[in-house]
């Protein structure tokens, strides 16, 4: 919302709306100012499309106040999704592997994203093969309680995929 000062808007004729809330028409734009000097308050535009535009005596510093206020109680609210990391290698024993298995499970349950990353050491990466079975075999494991965001992909030295929890 603009002061009507704004020399962007042509105003002769504008609709008024008092302090309270109330209708006051549309009256010429040099009254409505008067008005609100009268009332100690400042004109504010509040609809420049509408034919006339629409203005409004009230407190501008107090509105700018409310809309920053709204403002972050709506940026409180909305909490940023969350991505948990568990990292696997391809030599991993079988008590391990469900360990880490049950606490995605936890996460997703939770509603968070799940990361899945295999770490690959040394002379490991001769053996891809291996370590996208594996992958496949935790994908397999999540599918119940997770949508894959793609196919496992190989960076580097590790093989990543992402799970979205199900609605």
């Amino acid at each position: 919302m603009l002061k009507p000062n704004d020399r962007s808007v042509q105003l002769d004729q504008v609709r008024l709306i008092g302090s309270d809330g109330s209708q006051l028409g549309v009256v010429p734009y040099v009254r409505a100012k008067e008005l609100a000097l009268e009332a100690g308050e400042d004109l504010v535009l509040v609809s420049d499309t509408s034919n006339p535009p629409v203005v409004r005596i009230m407190n501008f510093g107090k509105l700018c106040y409310e809309q920053k206020k709204n403002l972050k109680a709506q940026r409180k609210n909305t909490a940023a999704q969350k991505v948990k990391e568990i990292k696997f290698h391809i030599n991993i024993d079988q008590h391990d592997y469900e360990t880490k298995i049950n606490k995605a499970i936890d996460f997703l349950d939770k509603k968070f994203r799940v990361k899945i990353t295999l770490a690959m050491r040394g002379r490991e990466m001769a053996h891809q093969d291996m370590a996208f079975e594996l992958m496949d075999k935790v994908t397999e494991a999540l599918t119940p309680y997770a949508d894959a965001d793609g196919k496992a992909k190989l960076l580097g030295r590790n093989i990543s995929v992402n799970f979205a929890p199900k609605n």
